[in-house]
C-alpha cells in the first residue's frame, strides 16, 4: 500500500490539535479547580463589595510608615462612632488629597472592615474630605492611582462651584 505525501503531515496535524486539545482542556480544569480552592485571594487582602460601610469620623493621624502584616501605603487613623478606626488609603493619593488629610480633619469613609494578621483594618473606597470624594479603590477592590483621583478631585470641585452658581 502506497501513502500519500499528504497523509503523514495531515496525521501529524491531527495529533498536534489533538495534543493541544489535551493540554487546554488541562490547564482549564486545573485553573477551576485552583480558584475555588482559593476564592477570595489574591495578592492583598479580600475586598466584599457586598459587606460595605460608611462612617464619618474625625483624622487623629496620618501613618505614612509601612508596618509588617498591614496593607501598604497610607494609613488614616480616624475616630468614629466604634472608636478608632485604621483607614487604608493607599499609596496613589495625589498630592492635593494627602495635603489636606491632617489630624482633625473630619472624612467620610466607604469601605469593608478586615483582618489582617489579627488586626482589624478597613480597606478605604471612597473618601470625603473637604466636600470631596476620592476614588481610592474601584468596586472590587483594587487601588485607583493617584491620575484617577486627581481627576476625580477636579470633577467634583467643579461640580461644587457650579452648584454654587459659577463664577461671580
Amino acid at each position: 500500500m502506497r501513502h500519500s505525501p499528504t497523509a503523514k503531515p495531515s496525521r501529524l496535524v491531527t495529533r498536534l490539535l489533538a495534543g493541544l486539545l489535551f493540554a487546554t482542556m488541562a490547564v482549564s480544569l486545573d485553573a477551576h479547580a485552583a480558584s475555588v480552592a482559593r476564592t477570595g485571594r489574591g495578592f492583598g487582602p479580600v475586598y466584599d463589595a457586598a459587606h460595605e460601610t460608611t462612617f464619618e469620623g474625625t483624622i487623629q493621624e496620618v501613618v505614612m510608615k509601612h508596618t509588617a502584616g498591614s496593607p501598604a501605603g497610607m494609613h488614616l487613623m480616624v475616630a468614629g462612632p466604634k472608636g478608632l478606626v485604621d483607614a487604608h488609603v493607599g499609596p496613589f493619593l495625589s498630592k492635593e488629597t494627602k495635603a489636606v488629610l491632617q489630624p482633625g480633619v473630619p472624612v467620610r469613609i466607604v469601605g469593608v472592615s478586615t483582618s489582617l494578621g489579627g488586626k482589624s483594618c478597613f480597606l478605604t473606597r471612597l473618601l470625603t474630605v473637604d466636600g470631596n470624594t476620592v476614588t481610592v479603590r474601584n468596586k472590587r477592590g483594587f487601588l485607583a492611582l493617584g491620575h484617577a483621583n486627581r481627576e476625580h478631585l477636579s470633577r467634583s470641585k467643579a461640580s461644587l462651584h457650579e452648584q454654587e452658581g459659577g463664577a461671580r
